[in-house]
Order: C-alpha cells, then sequence, then structure tokens
C-alpha cells in the first residue's frame, strides 16, 4: 500500500516495539537448549519468523500464546527440504552456522534481495573449520550448500562486514568438540551486536570470550532452557524520537537505559544535535531545540544512519554521518538511496563511501519517493515527509514489518497526517 503523508505535528507516547537483534538470537539459542523455553514479547516480523521456521526445521517445536513463544528445543536434526531464510540476513548467516554441525547436506535460500547479500567470509571461515561450504552459483551468495560436521580449530574472518558471521561462529562454535580460536582479519565493526550475542549465550548457559586477536569458544557446552523477555528495540524508537525532535513531543516507552544494543546510542546522538532529551524510568522523550550539525561515527550504530540523515537535513550547519560502509550491502544500498530520496525532497546532501555529508537547514518540499523494498528507508522517509511542505507519496509501507510492524499506527497515533491507498 502507497503512503501519503503530509506535514505534522507529534505529541503523545507510544511502545518501542521488541528488539529485532534479541528476537533473532533468543530464538536460534532456545531451539538449540535442550528443554523448554519461554521467550515474552518477542518480536513476530518477517524476518524473526524466518528464523522460527528455519529452527523448526532444524527439530524445535514452537506455540505462541498471545504475547509470549515457548520453544522446545534440543539436539538440531537435518532439514527435510531447503530452508527459506526470506529477505532476513540475520537468519540466513546465524543459520549458516547451525547448519554447518550437522553430517548432512543443508541448502539455505532466499528472495532475490538476500541472494545479493554477501557470504563470502563466513563460507570461507567455515571451510577452514572443515566445514564444506559453498554457493550453489559460485558467486559468495545464497543459495548456500553446507555440509558438515564443524571439527576445526580455528576460523579467521572479516570483521569490517557483517558482525552477523562472528556471532554465527559464535553459536554454533560451542556445541562442536573442539574449543575454537575465531580470528579477526579486519576492524571489527558493529560490536554491540556481537555482545548481545555473547550475553544472550552466557544466559543460556554458554561460555565465550573476547582474546587479543578475536574470540575463543570452548566446546562440547550445552545450553541450558531460559524464560526471558525481549527488550524494546532502540533502532526503531529512533523514529518517533526523531520525529519528536523535529516537529513537538514524542515519548517511548519500554526501553532500558543500561541495554547494550549499539543504537541506545540514538538518545545521546539527539541530545548532542540539540533536541531536548529527557528519561523517566523505561521512558524517554524526545522535544523539539535548537539543532546544530554533528559529526557522527556510525560504526556500532549503523542502523540510525537513514533516520539520522534526516535530521541533519532539519540542523544548522553541517553535518557528517561516517564509518557506515557496511550499509551498502542491506536491503539496499542504503547510503545511495538514503541520499537519492533527501536529494529528491531538496535536501543538500552529499554521498560518502562510508556514509553521507548534509548541509541545513533546508526546506524539504513533498515529492513521490521509493524505498527499494528497505524498511528503514520506508520509515525515515515517512518521518521525512512530517517536515516537508506538500505531500509525500511512498511506494510501499509493508516493509515495516520487517522491524516494526506498528509503525504507521504508532505515527498516526502521534497525530502524524498519513493516508494511504
Amino acid at each position: 500500500m502507497k503512503l501519503e503523508v503530509s506535514r505534522s505535528a507529534v505529541n503523545g507516547v507510544v511502545r518501542a516495539p521488541p528488539s529485532k537483534s534479541y528476537t533473532h538470537r533468543a530464538i536460534i539459542l532456545a531451539g538449540l537448549a535442550r528443554g523448554i523455553s519461554v521467550i515474552k514479547r518477542p518480536l513476530l516480523s518477517g524476518d524473526t519468523m524466518a528464523t522460527l521456521h528455519g529452527m523448526e526445521m532444524f527439530g524445535a517445536t514452537a506455540r505462541q500464546e498471545g504475547n509470549e513463544l515457548t520453544i522446545r528445543g534440543g539436539r538440531i536434526r537435518p532439514p527435510s527440504g531447503e530452508i527459506d531464510c526470506g529477505n532476513s540476513g540475520t537468519t540466513l548467516r546465524l543459520l549458516t552456522g547451525i547448519a554447518s554441525l550437522l553430517p548432512s547436506t543443508v541448502t539455505l535460500t532466499g528472495d532475490a534481495s538476500l541472494q545479493q547479500r554477501p557470504m563470502k567470509p563466513l563460507l570461507n571461515a567455515l571451510s577452514e573449520l572443515g566445514v564444506s561450504a559453498t554457493s550453489a552459483r559460485n558467486d559468495g551468495m545464497a543459495p548456500l550448500i553446507i555440509r558438515g560436521p564443524n571439527r576445526g580449530r580455528w576460523a579467521h574472518i572479516k570483521g569490517d562486514v557483517s558482525s552477523q558471521f562472528i556471532s554465527s561462529l559464535l553459536i554454533s562454535s560451542a556445541l562442536k568438540e573442539l574449543d575454537t580460536e575465531i580470528v579477526i582479519t579486519t576492524p571489527l565493526l558493529s560490536k554491540p551486536y556481537i555482545d548481545i550475542t555473547m550475553d544472550l549465550m552466557a544466559r543460556f548457559g554458554v561460555r565465550s570470550w573476547e582474546t587479543k586477536n578475536g574470540f575463543h569458544v570452548p566446546g562440547s557446552q550445552t545450553y541450558r532452557p531460559l524464560t526471558l523477555t525481549i527488550p524494546g528495540d532502540y533502532s526503531s524508537a529512533a523514529y518517533p524520537l526523531v520525529a519528536g525532535a523535529l516537529t513537538g513531543r514524542a515519548t517511548v516507552t519500554g526501553l532500558d537505559q543500561h541495554d547494550r544494543q549499539g543504537d541506545r546510542k540514538a538518545v545521546d546522538i539527539l541530545a548532542g544535535f540539540g533536541a531536548r532529551m529527557s528519561w523517566k524510568d523505561d521512558s524517554v522523550t524526545a522535544e523539539m531545540g535548537s539543532l546544530k550539525g554533528q559529526d557522527i561515527d556510525l560504526r556500532d550504530s549503523p542502523d540510525l544512519f537513514s533516520i539520522l540523515a534526516v535530521l541533519a537535513t532539519q540542523a544548522e550547519g553541517a553535518s557528517r554521518l561516517h564509518g557506515a560502509e557496511h550499509l551498502r550491502h542491506k536491503e539496499s544500498d542504503r547510503i545511495r538511496t538514503t541520499v537519492a530520496f533527501l536529494k529528491a525532497m531538496g535536501a543538500d546532501i552529499e554521498e560518502m563511501e562510508d556514509g553521507c555529508e548534509v548541509r541545513g537547514p533546508t526546506p524539504l518540499k513533498g515529492r513521490s519517493v521509493e524505498t527499494m523494498g528497505d524498511h528503514r528507508i520506508m520509515m525515515a522517509e515517512a518521518v521525512a515527509a512530517m517536515v516537508a511542505d506538500g505531500t509525500t507519496i511512498i511506494s510501499e509501507s509493508e516493509s515495516a514489518a520487517i522491524s516494526y510492524p506498528s509503525f504507521v499506527a504508532d505515527l498516526r497515533s502521534l497525530g502524524a497526517k498519513i493516508g494511504g491507498k
């Protein structure tokens, strides 16, 4: 469905959706744990449901009751067919590690967009561990053909393509017989996502630790079942918070001030731009302030790029968003797509290899814009439209379901003028 969004002012309260990153990992670890785990308030979106389906194909059973997901895990088994990961890069990368543990052939695939996402670093690392890990088209991308068992001791892998590769190795290595040394060969980006993986592994009873050159995972460990509640997602909370900083006042509840999510940085970044930010218990409020351009390093919080670029168009002076070159391998080339839609709306913005430069404040104008099927682009476009003159027509709204299913409803509840057709 296309969206029509007009200039709006927001004032109200919404609850942060559950964290997508935590939900993916919790589903996988529960599926590996021997017993029954209960995941409270999971994000049930297209991406996380792909992960749940994949773990069911590996032998886990799941039942949803209200806002809880009960998963019985244990020993994994070969799937009866190929695993379709849909549009979820996280699913593909994490489940590839699980597939490497089996002494049988497992095929993992996804939609056309997912089949353009890089996988070669993980395939190379698994090959080093003795796994037959190949690409069906011999291009380093899905469909992937994996055959274990994973019996190696050392794996070398790049740290600047996707932290999900390292998370995949960490999770699967605990179930191997031998200890595993994961050596990071290039600068490590998005480390908070690895911290989340290791924290959740520890909560499920498995040890791992950082070393001078990477990570160490003892082998022959067992995941234990757990009951846990998924925290609110800072990546998603950034959209209503920026809407509040630009057009009025917005409060987002359900956020843990001490969470290890990299995108928790959004609160500090907004304050640095000049938005009026305040905490009360598990709620953070963003209000309009005098915005000034900033220099922001996004190497550990790349998912904030698009919405911060929108914010920067309304800040006085120059802003530079950088350190996010790995965004070129998301659902779209997110750097190029962000620059394109903001330029179309009148922003003074230039693309860089690892981000963009923005000069503001610049009046934005309503235009017809394309999302390229990218949920973070779609949501950033909607917020940009709220400060633009005229009406902005957004090509689709369905992609928001990947990470923030209630996004449109939440913006409307805050006062956004959004219509659909």
